[in-house]
């Protein structure tokens, strides 16, 4: 195994976690919208109890996302996670929310009430995703920061990168770019959480009820992803020579679908799966696995996108305070032996993965409904 393998290897474990993270939104998008799909206390409690069964995954992914960044290309996790930690802090800030949330709304002494909890939810269904989508921007779109790795010489200050103005991250939402792929992450969350609720809560009245939302949440997504994807096949891009020198390249993300055929069939077949997932649903009252065709799309779309971000030549975390300071394959990766070290320990993934389908299953073995809420004494 050569070094170049070893650094796509891991961008591509990488990518996958990040694209598996952006599927598990799911529970904060129906988070997002228990107001508007339930419009009574038991219901939104039909509801909770659903999405209360997997945010495990979602914050567990997440974690295990930047613990790969961290081991696999520590300078993009001390620039990003270091650099831009309020936008990092916020995103952290509400998924601990969120448990809170799950835990405590129907407590005794819970002087707040129920719905103060979950209103708590609904912001964590809309700051997670919406600043998780503004952070897969900044892989197109750039961040502000600097890297000095002469610094690491000096004693008093050995500090490689730093951001380059005192806002840490949230500068990012100064670009509409970053906010138009930040909502559609946050409405593609909606659409997936509704696909989920249909799934799993055995109640007519909110199935119909889903059905109408997710109608124009799901519209709302298509138009704002179809918007970035042509903005971002027409915008130029940032790309490096053999030596390391990064410059702007004329439409390079088109040229990185181009010139990987293979990722763009896995594009265009995840946009397909989601699209399916979408319309199926819609037309047929009767069908309630949406969710799965959806959900894999999501995987199959994202995983491509972070993939064109950082092959072929591309610097994946690009900085718009110095050109020459963006963080490709090459300049930011962990140490052959790290790598290498990590690939083996990385065999196990398939077993926890066949474990983690075990649980689900199990988990969803029975359909939530109204009658499991008024016996469930532990239900939240």
């Amino acid at each position: 195994m050569t070094y170049p393998f070893l650094q796509h290897y891991w961008c591509f474990i990488v990518s996958l976690l990040g694209a598996l993270l952006v599927f598990l939104l799911f529970v904060q998008g129906a988070n997002a919208a228990i107001f508007s799909l339930g419009r009574t206390q038991e219901e939104r409690r039909m509801l909770i109890n659903s999405t209360s069964r997997k945010w495990e995954f979602t914050f567990t992914t997440l974690v295990t996302f930047g613990g790969a960044f961290f081991a696999s290309f520590p300078l993009f996790y001390s620039t990003s996670f270091g650099g831009a930690y309020w936008l990092w802090m916020i995103i952290l800030f509400s998924f601990v929310l969120q448990a809170v949330s799950y835990e405590f709304q129907n407590k005794i002494g819970n002087f707040l009430g129920p719905t103060t909890f979950q209103c708590f939810l609904v912001l964590n269904g809309i700051i997670g995703p919406l600043l998780l989508g503004g952070a897969v921007a900044t892989f197109f779109e750039g961040s502000n920061f600097i890297i000095e790795k002469n610094n690491l010489t000096e004693i008093s200050a050995p500090v490689i990168s730093s951001w380059a103005n005192g806002s840490h991250g949230l500068d990012a939402l100064l670009n509409p770019w970053v906010l138009v792929l930040g909502v559609a992450v946050m409405f593609l969350a909606r659409t997936l959480g509704i696909l989920y609720i249909i799934n799993n809560v055995d109640d007519d009245t909110v199935r119909t009820r889903c059905r109408h939302q997710l109608c124009i949440a799901a519209a709302i997504f298509v138009v704002l992803f179809v918007v970035y994807l042509i903005h971002l096949l027409l915008k130029d891009g940032f790309a490096y020579s053999d030596e390391g020198i990064i410059s702007m390249e004329p439409n390079k993300y088109l040229h990185n679908l181009i010139d990987m055929w293979y990722i763009t069939i896995v594009l265009l077949l995840g946009v397909v799966l989601v699209l399916f997932g979408i319309a199926k649903t819609l037309l047929s009252k009767t069908f309630i696995q949406g969710i799965w065709p959806a959900g894999v799309g999501t995987v199959l779309t994202v995983l491509a996108l972070l993939l064109t971000s950082a092959w072929n030549h591309t610097a994946y975390y690009p900085s718009t305070a110095d050109l020459q300071s963006s963080l490709t394959l090459e300049n930011s990766c962990s140490s052959y032996f790290t790598l290498n070290t990590m690939f083996w320990v990385s065999l196990l993934v398939p077993f926890v993965l066949a474990y983690i389908i075990y649980c689900w299953r199990k988990i969803d073995s029975k359909k939530i409904d109204r009658a499991e809420i008024a016996a469930d004494d532990h239900a939240y």
